[in-house]
């Protein structure tokens, strides 16, 4: 078993289905991993903070004024750096998994002081992956993911842009991991700080990817995996559809929009892994 002062992790709550919560909470602890486990509830009310009763090291914190995805899990992995932490897990509340999951992934970091960051493969609900690790994005990357045309063009730009070409099984070194289940190095935390929160949602993980990968390895770990419920909000809702833009535009206002050298580097040593 773990020891509480080596891993913690966070899940930011916003109005959360108790069904799915308990689902991911059953999922952290069916592994008989000792972790304290932060809920980060943005919700107006405090009505979630009936899951206190659920396990003893589960810390609920009411966040009303709701600062945001990354701002939140920044409380929580804050705290983690204060107990003396060494990893922490960002988990989304739609993400579940059967087996344990936490040990490998601690343990294969543990053996690579290197690693900054890590993500297991995501699966959909019927089993299929997520592309989600990536190289870094221009903002015709980001457009043309949304158009889909010319097909034929596409489809070659989105295999190599979402790696999907990759040997199933492989463990590299990828850019771009997701936010929905991430494993993070607390030293490199310290290094390169927390997330951006000027970020309210969107594009908070690929800036910390970025700042991580300058400095570290941003490890794609696909021996583990883990389900989520993958919604695409941002393709549903003109909010949310606002706010993604908002965030793209942040980003490449802190990183370069068509002028970008590094990223052109960056994405020509991950490619160069599986020549």
């Amino acid at each position: 078993m773990l020891s509480l002062s080596n891993a913690s992790a966070s899940i930011v709550l916003y109005n959360t289905d108790k069904s799915e919560l308990s689902r991911v909470i059953d999922s952290i602890f069916r592994t008989k991993t000792n972790l304290p486990l932060y809920l980060i509830d943005n919700s107006l009310t405090d009505d979630l903070k009936v899951f206190l009763d659920y396990n003893s090291q589960i810390k609920y914190i009411h966040n009303p004024s709701n600062p945001g995805f990354g701002a939140s899990h920044n409380i929580a992995i804050q705290k983690s750096i204060e107990q003396g932490a060494k990893y922490h897990f960002i988990v989304n509340p739609d993400i579940y998994f059967d087996e344990d999951v936490i040990s490998p992934m601690i343990d294969f970091m543990e053996n690579d002081a290197s690693i900054g960051m890590m993500m297991p493969q995501i699966l959909n609900l019927d089993g299929t992956v997520q592309n989600l690790p990536k190289l870094l994005p221009s903002p015709i990357d980001i457009l043309w993911r949304k158009l889909k045309k010319p097909q034929k063009a596409y489809d070659k730009f989105i295999n190599q842009y979402e790696l999907r070409q990759v040997a199933k099984n492989m463990i590299y070194n990828a850019p771009v991991l997701s936010g929905c289940f991430t494993l993070l190095n607390l030293e490199a935390i310290k290094k390169v700080g927390m997330y951006d929160d000027k970020f309210f949602m969107y594009f908070e993980d690929w800036d910390l990817s970025r700042r991580i990968h300058q400095q570290y390895k941003t490890i794609y770990f696909p021996l583990v995996s883990v389900y989520h419920g993958y919604d695409s909000g941002a393709n549903k809702s003109s909010r949310l559809f606002k706010i993604f833009l908002n965030s793209a535009v942040t980003y490449f206002n802190k990183w370069g929009w068509f002028l970008d050298s590094e990223r052109e580097k960056i994405n020509k040593n991950a490619l160069s892994q599986f020549i």
